[in-house]
């Protein structure tokens, strides 16, 4: 019988989702990032680039043969019908990269596999195929101050991602497990995130 931890690892941009999956995968967890996965989707060469320039126009295709991202966003975040047309594109190829590394962290008998999923309170079909789900939240603030810092954005251009995105009682409503990473160094994340590993740990036992 299968007893691999399926744990789905969502919060907003900015919370420091990143860094817990990061501390995790220290743990021994498999991570699986669809964040990553999406980036290299529409990077230099990847698989979506030659639908997202026959849906879009080589305009928003770079010289490298990747996806143009702040035009993609402008346009993404101003026409909703663009942006379905971009996840038409995207999503189904992010889905396939997670199922076949999924399949290759089962292979390795990974006891814990961690998908990390921006938008999987968004997304209809995630909860029932995850065992738990842990939220990383922090307040509204946090997250605008930290964007604008690590990606050198405007706070109207946060402001607009965090609104696309699923409000935070929404998340937390979600959650099995919350972190509230707000005001905290990262030695007391490290901290929480290890007291959460030994309950998974114990849990399985």
């Amino acid at each position: 019988m299968d007893q691999t931890l399926r744990l789905g690892l969502t919060g907003g941009i900015g919370s420091g989702k990143s860094t817990v999956a990061r501390i995790l995968a220290q743990h021994g967890a498999a991570v699986i990032d669809a964040d990553a996965i999406s980036r290299a989707a529409t990077g230099p060469g990847g698989p979506a680039i030659a639908s997202l320039a026959a849906a879009f126009g080589a305009d928003f295709i770079t010289a490298d043969q990747a996806l143009d991202r702040d035009k993609m966003r402008a346009l993404a975040y101003s026409d909703a019908s663009a942006r379905k047309r971009l996840e038409a594109i995207v999503h189904p190829l992010v889905g396939l990269e997670i199922s076949r590394q999924t399949d290759v962290a089962l292979q390795s008998d990974s006891h814990c596999i961690v998908f990390d999923i921006p938008l999987l309170v968004e997304s209809p079909h995630w909860r029932t195929k995850l065992t738990q789900v842990l939220v990383v939240d922090c307040s509204h603030e946090a997250q605008i101050q930290r964007v604008m810092t690590r990606n050198a954005m405007s706070r109207q251009a946060v402001e607009q991602i965090i609104q696309s995105q699923a409000t935070r009682l929404t998340r937390v409503s979600a959650a099995d497990l919350v972190i509230f990473n707000d005001q905290i160094d990262l030695i007391e994340l490290e901290s929480e995130v290890s007291q959460i590993w030994r309950w998974f740990e114990l849990s399985s036992q």
